[in-house]
């Protein structure tokens, strides 16, 4: 009598939210998927817990709606019914001891209406008269890749840099923009800057145009990010649960090596090995952990180097929950970002319950706001005790705002090594490592290391790494007689 056929193993290593992902994704595929966490939490970087007895993200708090990965998977989870829109997406900048209102037709920071600019008040007079003969310059050469601020600089002057660039990009790359690639942190604007003279012109071209009148006389915009009302820390449990993949926190892959068959995976300590055999592997681990367990695989040794130079930033979020009596005028907008140049720890600030109106109805009287603190190269600031840093990030969101008096909670989260940065030279090594990957059988990997820090570009790569298992594993079983 024949046996049926044993479905292929496919083990992920990592359970944020690209590992969790690529098991959904395998939720219907003839295999058995085993998701292995080396912490004790699922969900990497995304996370929630109360403030205040409001549930606030300790992590990522938003997800942009109009790249379909993100919300496409909250809806195939169940989630679409959670999904809720911003109430105020306008930032603010605290430049030169001075709220001012972020420019609105920018492309992370690189201006693209000067008149826009100059209304923000975010530039002296003097770095707005540079910035506004950037369209009569003639190309600036660019051979290869090159860092934001360098380029920039060039086009605009430097102010631009320090006051615009610098401070968007630090708050998506926790990164500074001299060691930052134009190519990987602003593909879109590096693509269309190709074919222009003018980097004011190529970054309009990526805008929408605007409107005579304001939005009065058009149809509203669609919301540029969204959120679940619980948070987003709810979905890698969710999605989890909806993979029907065995899920095991507390398992740490510490080796990863060929065999016969397949892989084999060794989980724990030395002194108690246990071993996973697998017919595919997806690494779903940041670069260095990833590095060290393609170190071990003949043919790996070029995926295994290009992972070690990605470096990583460590940063924390203070999360206070103040009285809104505290305040002597509501915070206005969203929140704001800090120039580094300015001196300052704290380098942006969101005020959660006025982006989220769904929190502001949970806990009318209190304003709930979010402080990112730390940059690369600001290890020294992290190394301060919880009550030290959330005291550090309270005086500088009351030098800005001028809040009064003590937070009725507060919570410290620290996420040390969370943030690639997409150094010069990052999409050469994104390539190295694939291609290096790719030359091994059924192995393929996913993550924030690769094509973007975001959850939906997080999910685009789990979407990519499945495929590519598939298709090695469906080869293989072409290629097998039949017992």
């Amino acid at each position: 009598m024949e046996q049926p056929e044993a479905k292929p193993v496919v083990a992920i290593i990592g359970g944020g939210i690209a590992g969790l992902a690529a098991a959904f994704f395998l939720r219907d595929e003839p295999v058995t998927v085993t998701v292995l966490e080396g912490s004790s939490r699922l969900g990497g970087k995304l996370a929630v817990s109360e403030v205040a007895g409001v549930p606030v993200d300790a992590g990522a708090e938003a997800l942009l709606a109009r790249r379909p990965e993100g919300t496409g998977l909250i809806s195939a989870v169940g989630m679409d019914g959670d999904l809720v829109q911003p109430g105020s997406t306008a930032a603010r900048i605290w430049s030169r001891g001075v709220l001012r209102g972020l420019p609105a037709r920018q492309m992370m920071g690189v201006p693209a209406d000067f008149d826009d600019l100059a209304r923000s008040g975010v530039l002296s007079a003097a770095g707005l008269a540079t910035a506004r003969r950037e369209p009569e310059l003639p190309v600036t050469a660019r051979d290869g890749d090159v860092p934001v601020a360098s380029y920039v600089a060039a086009r605009f002057g430097q102010e631009v840099v320090d006051r615009l660039v610098d401070p968007l990009l630090g708050g998506v790359y926790a990164g500074r923009s001299e060691e930052l690639s134009f190519d990987a942190t602003l593909p879109a604007l590096a693509e269309a800057a190709r074919t222009r003279v003018s980097l004011t012109e190529a970054a309009a071209s990526l805008l929408p145009a605007p409107k005579p009148g304001g939005a009065a006389n058009g149809a509203a915009r669609p919301a540029v990010f969204t959120t679940l009302a619980g948070g987003l820390g709810l979905l890698p449990d969710a999605v989890a649960a909806a993979s029907g993949a065995t899920v095991r926190t507390s398992a740490m892959v510490r080796e990863l090596a060929r065999t016969e068959r397949g892989w084999r995976l060794t989980i724990g300590s030395a002194h108690a090995p246990e071993y996973l055999d697998a017919d595919a592997v997806i690494v779903a681990v940041p670069g260095r952990p990833a590095s060290r367990l393609l170190d071990g695989v003949p043919g790996a040794a070029s995926a295994a180097a290009a992972l070690d130079e990605i470096t990583y930033a460590s940063m924390a979020i203070i999360t206070f929950a103040y009285p809104r009596a505290a305040f002597p005028q509501p915070p206005g907008g969203s929140g704001y970002l800090v120039p580094a140049v300015d001196g300052h720890p704290v380098k942006a600030v969101t005020f959660s319950s006025v982006k989220w109106p769904h929190l502001q109805a949970r806990a009318p009287d209190v304003v709930i706001a979010r402080c990112s603190v730390g940059r690369i190269g600001e290890e020294g600031l992290l190394q301060r005790d919880d009550e030290d840093l959330a005291g550090v990030a309270a005086a500088d969101l009351a030098a800005a705002t001028g809040v009064r008096g003590a937070p009725a909670d507060t919570r410290v989260t620290r996420w040390g090594g969370a943030l690639p940065q997409y150094t010069v030279g990052h999409r050469d090594r994104v390539a190295t490592i694939r291609a290096s990957v790719a030359s091994q059988p059924a192995l393929a990997v996913c993550g924030a290391a690769y094509d973007g820090v975001g959850i939906p570009a997080c999910i685009a790569t789990a979407q990519e790494a499945v495929g590519q298992v598939l298709v090695s594993l469906r080869a293989s079983r072409a290629a097998s007689p039949r017992n």
